[in-house]
């Protein structure tokens, strides 16, 4: 009985020493002698390494992209939390107010082109629009809104991923048009939206995800003709992380506006559980991270990927602290922040935070580009390089959560 009670107090007093290692760990990173928290110092890093925010990803001059946008909306997301407002400035100084002119229109912006891709960076305009007024914010929003009621759709309801893909669904869209969807529906008071939101989700989990390991494939041609699918079922080839993690972090952002007492609220939460489920099925059991295409851990040329842990990260921790998934997750989440840190972020020359192991980009055709062809070869064959926009937002994301539940990422 006392050797009981001395193993029990032992186990204890480790697991409150673990929860102290954590928060040191969490405020100075790598000995660095900095009193901050992690998310800070990655939003301090993006700012050492980009001058501007429309540099985020890698480009030369201005554009209104994607990957600017969740970049940016992680750095909203830290000056609200931490109560600083220089991320906030950052973002509207040097990436809204140089593409957005004086009348609400977006430099370089076309409606017409219909791409899914530029309406992401449209979710960081609801807090400029909230906190300024400033009608030009308004008017963007609402030019990104009529894409949406405009864009063109498969038969089954579901957006096209742009004009030139015609009839394809990719997982890539759904991230990119339905959270910004479903901000507008709530901000704006159109609640009828979230019927076409909720149902395009769904249309994805009955066409896009594989019975067997409960993934979804990047991408679908309705139509079956495109050359990347499958002449039966209009399939693409493969699971892609982060094609994976795109609707990962879509299904978790939708829910966060969708209506508790929604029709669908209960299906689309069934389908973000079950592909949590499947997500922690092809965890690595020895890092907690996740591969370039997440089934084949051990075959040849697959490598451990940053952009997609990151957003798993960021799904698991959304999950529950929304309460879409029950704390028995919080051990595959603990893992994998915990790997994620070991696994891929150093300290560079100029003692910024870097993040290795980041895929540049993936993609299905279009028809003349016949090396984009969704095959195992192509998706471990794209360019790899470091502090990619798309690891970097979510995992910011995930570590302001984190922050606030400190006991949610001691191992």
């Amino acid at each position: 009985m006392f050797k009981f009670k001395k193993e029990k107090t032992k186990r204890l007093i480790l697991r409150k020493l673990s929860f102290v290692a954590f928060l040191c760990s969490s405020v100075i990173v790598f000995g660095q002698n900095q009193k901050k928290h992690l998310s800070v110092q990655l939003a301090e890093s993006v700012m050492y390494n980009n001058p501007n925010a429309w540099m985020t990803d890698f480009q030369q001059k201005p554009v209104w992209g994607y990957v600017q946008g969740l970049v940016s909306l992680s750095l909203q997301e830290v000056s609200k939390e931490k109560n600083n407002p220089k991320y906030f400035d950052y973002v509207k100084n040097t990436y809204a107010d140089v593409l957005i002119n004086d009348k609400g229109g977006i430099d370089g912006y076309r409606l017409e082109s219909f791409k899914l891709d530029d309406v992401n960076s449209g979710k960081i305009l609801f807090s400029l629009y909230e906190k300024t007024k400033d009608e030009r914010y308004r008017i963007a929003i609402e030019t990104l809104h009529q894409q949406l009621k405009k864009q063109p759709r498969i038969d089954q309801g579901a957006f096209w991923h742009k004009k030139i893909y015609i009839n394809q669904v990719w997982l890539d869209g759904l991230y990119m048009g339905l959270p910004f969807y479903a901000q507008y529906a709530a901000t704006f008071k159109a609640p009828e939206a979230f019927d076409d939101i909720a149902s395009q989700l769904l249309t994805v989990d009955k066409y896009l995800k594989d019975s067997k390991t409960g993934l979804y494939y990047h991408g679908w041609d309705a139509s079956k003709t495109v050359y990347w699918a499958d002449p039966k079922t209009g399939l693409s080839q493969n699971f892609w992380g982060r094609g994976v993690g795109w609707v990962y972090m879509a299904l978790i952002d939708v829910l966060e506006y969708l209506p508790k007492n929604h029709k669908d609220r209960k299906a689309v939460e069934v389908m973000f559980q079950n592909l949590t489920d499947a997500l922690v099925k092809v965890q690595d059991p020895s890092t907690g991270v996740w591969f370039q295409v997440l089934n084949y851990p051990k075959r040849e040329g697959n490598y451990r990927e940053a952009t997609a842990s990151a957003m798993f990260v960021y799904g698991l921790a959304k999950g529950i602290q929304l309460e879409v998934l029950n704390k028995k997750y919080l051990k595959h989440l603990k893992k994998a922040y915990s790997g994620f840190r070991k696994e891929f972020i150093k300290i560079d020359t100029n003692k910024q935070i870097e993040i290795t192991s980041c895929c540049a980009g993936a993609g299905l055709g279009p028809a003349d580009n016949l090396v984009r062809n969704g095959t195992y070869d192509y998706y471990i064959h794209e360019a790899v390089r470091s502090n990619d926009g798309k690891a970097i937002g979510p995992f910011i994301m995930a570590c302001l959560m984190l922050e606030k539940h400190p006991q949610w990422a001691v191992l």
